[in-house]
């Protein structure tokens, strides 16, 4: 189908359409986001060395029940979760289970909430314990990669601009950019146009309008961009076993730049948190 629709009048389904959000769209992505944001921020004194992956997502379940939020991940395609813990070479949608955590570690934990028929996506990365300092600047470099991207977004910039800001930054610092995931527009559908890739020219792709709501969520590696997909169907990892980072913000395209959804309320926006 392609081209842009008023998302009022768009059906709730993805049909390749982009939808362009009004004022009431806005109030509410900043509620799902604020929920998504909030449960992060709350995951730093949680994630520690011993603890499980499964007791994180316990504790994401009961987070956002108890603020009226159903996780988004539950039963989403037969995924059983109500998050991704993904874990050092994993790149993305590790399936929380019963292995702790151990010293030094990288995790990233990923939560959607659905707020009043509003989805908030966000993801960030948490050291545990005592990190290795390769580790370290992989998951500074990743924020940073993110935060160039989200710098890029306003009306009249392209996605190609997006993705050639978080390219050009990471490749200098002689890190890879995943290119088998991208971010994806979002809002009352889960997932929805367009695709935001996390590499690219600028000046290219589709051009930013106002209303648009979409993630920006670049997995970056150590090593080499390649991944592979385990038996599991859904956990991505590395294919040199790299260290793999990512952190994920939700957008909303305004008349003069953007609006991140997903801000950290208590400021934890990257590493170290304490």
């Amino acid at each position: 189908m392609g081209g842009f629709i008023e998302a009022e009048l768009a059906p709730l389904k993805n049909t390749g359409q982009i939808r362009l959000h009004d004022a009431a769209a806005f109030a509410g992505m900043r509620r799902a986001g604020r929920v998504a944001a909030e449960t992060l921020d709350a995951l730093v004194d949680i994630v520690v060395p011993g603890v499980t992956t499964r007791e994180i997502d316990d504790f994401v379940y009961s987070f956002g029940v108890e603020r009226d939020a159903l996780p988004a991940t539950l039963f989403y395609r037969g995924y059983t979760k109500s998050c991704c813990t993904s874990i050092n070479h994993v790149v993305c949608h590790g399936i929380p289970n019963d292995k702790p955590l151990r010293e030094g570690d990288i995790v990233n934990v990923d939560v959607t909430f659905v707020v009043d028929g509003w989805h908030g996506d966000s993801s960030r990365m948490f050291p545990v314990g005592k990190t290795r300092r390769a580790a370290e600047r992989l998951v500074g470099v990743t924020y940073e990669a993110m935060m160039r991207g989200i710098a890029a977004v306003k009306p009249g910039a392209t996605t190609g601009d997006i993705g050639a800001a978080i390219q050009e930054f990471a490749e200098a610092e002689r890190c890879s950019v995943v290119r088998d995931f991208c971010g994806h527009g979002i809002g009352r559908l889960f997932h929805d146009a367009p695709n935001i890739l996390h590499y690219g020219q600028r000046g290219e792709g589709i051009t930013l309008r106002p209303g648009m709501f979409f993630t920006v969520e670049p997995m970056i590696n150590l090593g080499r961009p390649q991944v592979k997909i385990l038996a599991d169907g859904w956990t991505a990892v590395t294919r040199d076993r790299s260290l793999s980072a990512q952190f994920e913000h939700m957008i909303g395209v305004t008349e003069t730049g953007h609006e991140i959804f997903t801000i950290s309320p208590a400021g934890l926006h990257r590493p170290p948190y304490r």
